[in-house]
């Protein structure tokens, strides 16, 4: 496919030659590059495109990367968020769902209502506050009153005993119906008024989205039924399955490269943080990666993700197999060497080709090649079909 590809990109290079060349008669091949804007220039093993070429050709550049292509782990897995962020809501009551309107996905904030429940037992605990605290004012006063009594040794010390005994039960008891109160959601507010609601909110601790939502109005609901799974906003992680084989080759701290299921770059960067250590049916072990914020960025909890994870072993040189082209029987790639308003030129350089993994290529380097070096990445073989022709045409 490569050879069509080039007699095609010749051939169609070659016309442009041609259309330069008839304009040559008693002009110099520079005169006609001046006046033909299209025209190649080439030079031994350097050639330059115009920007219209440049353009028509789709050449892309990029620089050397280093990566251990004989050390690669693959695995997949899902974008997840940390467990510290995940909060499960339940109704500590139980009760049936009057109101919610909560979606998976939908954005919340901490203490706003995300579901209001009804039942009667609801107002039998309101009943008890209100009596036992109009029976804590009470005591308060009658302990109040012995007290002074006791100080003239007017009563006797075992009423004053008594009355302190009943108010520190009745505290206590008031301190329990309070605390089931705030933990139902009852507006303490309206009952400290003396009303009774026969109706209490469950509220969102946090400020992120619903991750699951487990309920519908008229449902009834037990306290240890979940209700809402919620999750913090722009704390994700990523969550890989690796072979029980490859685990023992996996630390803590080691770096990881993954993109999205759906693209072909795999571009982006983790950090392993924790590897599990139980075996699933599947005979997988989950891994777990930190994620940078630049690496987050356009992620969602679910998305499905590949990924490569670097053993720790050197690292070489390497390049899109594209980016290295054969002539003669020989490799070489094409280094941006000049940019300017007439265009860009090109320099052909010899390379040898290692190892080959997932369309890179270990790739050995003159000493000449300096390491920032700008290399054609795409569009190489448009521009050795482009050489070849130009020094034919010389």
């Amino acid at each position: 496919m490569k050879n069509i590809k080039s007699i095609l990109l010749s051939s169609a290079l070659g016309l442009i030659l041609l259309s330069a060349c008839g304009k040559k008669q008693d002009t110099t091949s520079e005169d006609a590059v001046k006046k033909d804007s299209t025209a190649l220039s080439a030079q031994a093993d350097e050639i330059t495109f115009s920007k219209d070429q440049y353009t028509m050709a789709g050449i892309q550049t990029g620089k050397v990367e280093s990566r251990n292509l004989n050390s690669i782990i693959k695995a997949t897995g899902m974008i997840d968020v940390e467990p510290s962020s995940v909060v499960t809501i339940s109704a500590p009551l139980g009760g049936y769902i009057k109101s919610a309107g909560l979606l998976a996905g939908q954005a919340i904030k901490k203490g706003q209502v995300i579901a209001t429940l009804e039942n009667p037992e609801f107002i039998d605990i309101q009943q008890q506050y209100l009596e036992s605290s109009s029976r804590v004012t009470l005591l308060q006063k009658e302990f109040d009153r012995q007290q002074l009594l006791r100080s003239q040794d007017v009563n006797a010390a075992k009423t004053l005993q008594q009355v302190t005994s009943d108010l520190q039960v009745m505290k206590s008891k008031l301190a329990a119906l309070e605390a089931k109160i705030s933990m139902a959601g009852i507006n303490k507010a309206a009952l400290s008024e003396g009303k009774i609601l026969p109706s209490a909110h469950l509220y969102s601790p946090i400020t992120g989205y619903v991750r699951t939502s487990n309920i519908n109005i008229g449902k009834y609901v037990n306290p240890t039924d979940v209700l809402f799974e919620l999750a913090k906003n722009g704390e994700l992680h990523l969550a890989l399955n690796v072979f029980e084989k490859d685990i023992n080759q996996i630390r803590v701290g080691q770096s990881i490269r993954f993109g999205l299921g759906s693209q072909q770059q795999v571009d982006r960067t983790a950090t392993v943080f924790l590897i599990g250590k139980a075996t699933a049916d599947d005979r997988m072990i989950p891994v777990h990666c930190h994620l940078p914020k630049s690496s987050a960025k356009g992620l969602l909890p679910g998305m499905y993700v590949k990924a490569w994870i670097e053993k720790a072993a050197d690292a070489v040189p390497i390049l899109p197999n594209e980016a290295v082209v054969q002539s003669e029987g020989k490799d070489y790639i094409f280094i941006q060497t000049a940019q300017s308003e007439k265009g860009f030129t090109y320099k052909m350089v010899p390379v040898k080709k290692g190892i080959q993994q997932d369309n890179l290529t270990q790739v050995t380097f003159p000493s000449t090649v300096a390491s920032d070096a700008i290399i054609v990445t795409k569009g190489a073989y448009t521009l050795l079909s482009a050489l070849i022709n130009a020094s034919q045409e010389e």
